[in-house]
């Protein structure tokens, strides 16, 4: 006989958690996580791989001081302690959400992977589970790609690389989005030779061009290797001497003694028995999804990554938020016209929103470009970090922003601005009237939006 509950929450991420815990107000609530609480942000994305590249920085801060007038020994990076205290900090994290599932009276919390294994039955290990409404939060895993020899040949990904103790003497990362850029450069500050091989022709592609121009100039500046337009195409070799095959913008063989694939994420819709609740993912195994979150089946909700769409925390965070007011509180809410941006924790540290100056022309809009490089931005020479630029996208003819794009210091915290503009229809001529205080690097915002705080002679 099956356990009947009002809710069911497959998945203990950063939607599925808030969601449990708030649907837990409303009736029992069946909340099944296969891993740990917190999913791949807590565990094995953003909290641990931005500890660790703070742990970077402080390295590279260090082998600048003289530049600053200080003068120190050169430093030495103590990879197993960077992990422990990556491992401190989430651990303390990942404890809380525990404690406030156990707390959570109307929660029965089963620590295993589920599978349907008729309509609306979910099996766990050896229960039996049926609720009234069904919330999948599965998130994404590791694509591995088909690269000749890498069944046999030693390698990392983004989850097992956080856990490495001993520095790579010569990191090979294949792949140039987010999580390649950001280890690459991360591991390459510990102190590793690094060579990054993007298929693409340019770092993060889905970026504006001026932004992954600027990236890649930093990657230069820190001593990677960036190949463009070059294809991994085969790998071999053991622990310590591995092997790369590359055809494209480069074409041979690289040597390196740690391989780190970082070429994508794929659904975990194929291992939930879907085809029971009568789902079939998209070609790229993502769930199809209406602006309230609702799948084509009826009183199934799919959030966070597996819907497709902006695939971030912030987005898995406020679609569980959406899920709640419109399920359980009847209020009006939807994913429709929301403004979500992004950030890429590398130096120049990138913070996007909107569209790029490629996407806005190609959409038909006239568009007026703002720029301000950090090299004229006061504060950023003041501390010594002038890489890269503020960019904005803007219609012409409206005024209105369609985009900004930030690549340098602190440009995840910068964008902001942007986002609240665009939120409450502030227009690029806002942006240049509002004074800023100086100095500042929120200065180069309003200066890229043409205002009055550009310093002469810059």
């Amino acid at each position: 006989m099956a356990e009947r509950y009002d809710t069911l929450v497959i998945g203990g991420g950063m939607a599925g958690l808030p969601l449990a815990l708030r649907a837990a107000r409303h009736g029992r609530v069946a909340f099944v996580e296969k891993e740990k609480l917190g999913g791949t942000c807590l565990n094995r994305g953003c909290i641990p791989t931005k500890t660790m590249i703070a742990s970077a920085a402080v390295a590279h801060q260090v082998r600048r001081a003289a530049e600053f007038g200080v003068h120190v020994p050169a430093p030495s990076v103590d990879l197993a302690a960077v992990v422990a205290r990556k491992n401190a900090i989430v651990e303390t994290i990942r404890s809380g959400s525990y404690k406030t599932v156990g707390k959570a009276d109307q929660i029965d919390f089963y620590p295993a992977e589920g599978r349907f294994t008729a309509p609306r039955r979910l099996r766990v290990d050896h229960t039996e589970i049926e609720a009234d409404k069904i919330f999948l939060v599965t998130g994404l895993r590791t694509t591995i790609p088909a690269i000749d020899g890498l069944e046999t040949t030693p390698y990392y990904t983004s989850r097992t690389l956080l856990d490495l103790t001993d520095l790579p003497e010569h990191l090979i990362v294949v792949g140039g989005g987010y999580i390649g850029c950001e280890f690459a450069q991360m591991f390459a500050r510990f102190g590793s030779r690094v060579t990054l091989i993007q298929r693409a022709e340019r770092l993060l592609p889905a970026e504006d061009p001026d932004i992954s121009a600027a990236v890649t100039d930093g990657f230069t500046a820190d001593g990677i290797t960036v190949l463009t337009g070059t294809t991994c195409t085969a790998v071999d070799g053991r622990p310590g001497n591995i092997r790369a095959g590359c055809q494209g913008s480069e074409t041979g063989e690289i040597n390196g003694s740690h391989l780190l694939i970082a070429t994508g994420r794929t659904p975990n819709t194929d291992i939930l028995g879907l085809e029971h609740l009568g789902l079939a993912p998209d070609e790229r195994g993502f769930l199809p999804v209406d602006d309230l979150l609702r799948t084509a089946a009826e009183d199934v909700w799919a959030l966070g990554d597996i819907r497709g769409g902006p695939m971030f925390t912030h987005t898995a965070r406020d679609d569980a938020d959406i899920a709640y007011r419109t399920t359980y509180r009847g209020q009006n809410r939807s994913t429709n016209g929301r403004i979500v941006p992004h950030a890429v924790f590398t130096d120049p540290e990138v913070g996007s929103v909107g569209l790029t100056e490629p996407a806005a022309r190609a959409a038909g809009h006239q568009v007026l470009i703002g720029r301000q490089d950090f090299t004229g931005v006061v504060k950023a020479r003041a501390i010594g970090n002038t890489r890269g630029l503020i960019k904005f996208v803007v219609d012409a003819s409206t005024d209105k922003i369609l985009g900004c794009h930030i690549a340098g210091p602190d440009g995840g915290n910068l964008v902001h601005e942007a986002v609240i503009a665009m939120t409450c229809g502030a227009t690029y001529s806002d942006i240049a009237r509002a004074i800023h205080i100086h100095p500042t690097l929120a200065e180069g915002v309003n200066t890229a939006a043409g205002g009055v705080h550009r310093e002469i002679g810059t």
